[in-house]
């Protein structure tokens, strides 16, 4: 109890308030600008904190991070490009509900659940960091394996209407993941001779290509149609947060819960528990038809999901030192550095230090609420904008950031010719977002399937001989084959209710 009382002592001072407050506009800007993502918000701050006290350093890390995460809903919901990797997984939904002139109610979504995911990952990181941490140490490439082929799966379910344009576009994606040496054997694949290949296909400018710059396309092919949406329709953001959480509480949970579970995991991060969540979402939703179209039910589990795994992934990062996701892997640096070494140790000799962080994650998402109004109230002045004014004007930022991932045009030219290649896509109505998964996932599977088989010196059964990996593996396999269990169970009613 005294340690907590310290705790809030430390947290309670100008320094430390001033410090978070800053750091939270300034994630909020970087997070909205499409191409700077949460981590580079966060290697941003690190110079700035080498003059900085230990406890306000590591809270400005903390409000950035999770201020970033969320400012990537922004565009995301507005222009169909997501500031962050986090927003890819419901942006066609967001922007949907924008064209509907509904942006009032996603991004009234999105600040709410952003919030109350955040505090409920801080929860966990409070009450169960020990236990969870070793569970996820358990972790080995078996394991990672089977849940990024899980991670998979979920292409079944957001594939829109048809499953096969999913796969296809899922194929796409996990072939332009093998561009590159990025591969267990070294070997250059699909460079063509061109050393910038090399270095294989940068995620974000082609993200940024395949959302944003294809839309471009589609408003000069097929004309720049104004959205209908007046000024009242953006103006009240709290509408309707008590109905949403009613309605959608179990949604919420679920996403919490997912988010917090894989952010706990190394390597997983926000970015895989929005593409999951997103997909649970539609799999156990009671109106599946209407996902794609502009429904919030997604958008409420896939947005709790990315900021819950936020806390999620400080669990291994403050237990073991071992990074949870890329902001934890800058985040170690900063604690080492200032004398706050990560580990068991760190919650017997510094438990007040340890406090003091589980009080400015709170204090964090609570200044989400106040300062995300503030950020989307002046966003939506986007939406009275020309569209024929807007377009060229998403074309430059959508520029900007490819060239800032890399400092190179090569991330231009790698934006430019996957926008041409989301806008076929969209027009033969092969959807985007498996394709974004395949990128994501496809080094993350290659490299753990290779090293398991390594491991296992070529035996498939070894997939299924530890605990944790065998259920996965089973699980995953029971998901793959649901649509035919379903088909067969229909099948076998049939002839049931023929006879009676």
């Amino acid at each position: 109890m005294q340690a907590i009382e310290k705790a809030f002592g430390l947290v309670a001072t100008p320094g430390v308030l001033i410090s978070v407050l800053l750091a939270s506009a300034f994630g909020m800007v970087i997070g909205a600008i499409p191409g700077l993502t949460a981590t580079m918000a966060i290697a941003l701050l690190v110079p700035i904190t080498f003059f900085m006290d230990p406890l306000p350093a590591v809270g400005a890390m903390i409000a950035c991070s999770a201020m970033a995460i969320f400012a990537g809903d922004i565009p995301s919901t507005l222009l169909r490009i997501p500031g962050t990797p986090a927003s890819a997984a419901y942006t066609d939904e967001a922007y949907a509900m924008t064209r509907k002139g509904e942006a009032e109610t996603a991004l009234g979504a999105n600040l709410l659940f952003s919030a109350i995911g955040g505090l409920f990952g801080t929860a966990v990181l409070i009450v169960a960091a020990p236990a969870l941490a070793e569970v996820a140490l358990r972790f080995s490439s078996f394991e990672y394996f089977w849940l990024a082929v899980l991670g998979l799966t979920c292409a079944i379910f957001i594939g829109a209407v048809s499953p096969l344009k999913g796969l296809i576009s899922l194929f796409i994606g996990l072939l332009v993941a093998t561009v590159g040496l990025n591969n267990p054997a070294g070997v250059p694949r699909f460079t063509f001779g061109y050393t910038e290949l090399m270095g294989g296909i940068d995620f974000i400018p082609a993200m940024i290509g395949l959302f944003a710059v294809s839309e471009v396309l589609r408003a000069m092919v097929h004309g720049a149609t104004d959205l209908k949406v007046t000024q009242s329709r953006v103006g009240n953001l709290f509408r309707n947060w008590g109905g949403m959480i009613k309605t959608y509480w179990r949604q919420q949970v679920r996403g919490n819960t997912l988010g917090t579970a894989i952010g706990i995991l190394p390597g997983a991060g926000a970015d895989i528990a929005a593409w999951v969540a997103y997909a649970m979402s539609k799999k156990f939703s009671k109106t599946p038809e209407k996902f794609g179209k502009g429904h919030v039910e997604g958008i409420v589990e896939s947005t709790s999901a990315n900021n819950a795994a936020l806390g999620g992934a400080w669990v291994p990062a403050l237990v073991f030192g071992i990074p949870g996701d890329s902001i934890t892997a800058v985040v170690i640096g900063v604690l080492f550095i200032k004398g706050l070494n990560p580990g068991p140790t760190l919650f017997i000799n510094n438990p007040e230090s340890i406090y003091a962080v589980f009080l400015i994650f709170i204090l964090a998402n609570l200044f989400m609420i106040p300062l995300g109004w503030a950020v989307m109230k002046g966003a939506t002045v986007i939406l009275r904008v020309p569209r024929r004014v807007l377009m060229p004007l998403i074309l430059g930022f959508s520029m900007v950031g490819a060239f800032a991932v890399n400092n190179t045009t090569y991330g231009i030219v790698i934006m430019l010719a996957f926008g041409v290649l989301g806008f076929l896509m969209e027009e033969n109505d092969i959807p985007v977002a498996p394709c974004i998964l395949g990128i994501v996932l496809g080094p993350m599977i290659e490299d753990n399937f290779v090293t398991s088989m390594i491991k296992s010196d070529g035996s498939f059964l070894a997939f299924f001989e530890r605990p944790i990996a065998g259920a996965l593996g089973v699980f995953t396999i029971l998901v793959v084959l649901s649509p035919l269990i379903g088909m067969a169970l229909r099948r076998m009613r049939r002839p049931a209710a023929n006879a009676a």
